[in-house]
């Protein structure tokens, strides 16, 4: 058991804490991580080619450029339709997140190819909302 004192608005607190197994766990992980490390290592050519193949996804599907979302959030509005003609700058999408509102802008001018995001749909970091070609 260690003592603590602890200050919470003010008020100073005397806190009692049993330490449970903390010190032996990490010795035995950092001893089998340089192993599976070097593991992989010899098989990282072999590994290489299968993220690979969910990143060329994305553009494939694209034909053009795409947009994706920077952050996670809730689509709360497509302000474009498929075959629209956008400027560069143009607001694609209007994004909440952490309680604010964030307009997604076209990055270049061209038209609206595909629209991959519905309204009220929770999207992630990366997720793409629109392609413009």
């Amino acid at each position: 058991m260690k003592k603590f004192n602890i200050t919470v608005n003010g008020k100073s607190y005397e806190v009692d804490v049993e330490e449970v197994g903390g010190v032996s766990t990490p010795a035995p992980m950092r001893r089998q991580e340089p192993v599976q490390q070097a593991k992989p290592a010899a098989s990282a050519p072999a590994s290489a080619p299968a993220p690979a193949a969910p990143q060329t996804a994305a553009p494939t599907v694209a034909g053009g450029e795409t947009v994706t979302s920077p952050m996670p959030g809730t689509v709360l509005d497509i302000k474009v339709t498929v075959g629209q003609s956008v400027a560069e700058g143009a607001v694609l999408v209007i994004l909440e997140a952490m309680k604010m509102e964030n307009e997604i802008m076209a990055p270049c001018a061209g038209k609206v190819v595909s629209i991959n995001a519905t309204k009220g749909a929770s999207v992630n970091s990366g997720d793409v909302l629109v392609v413009i070609g």
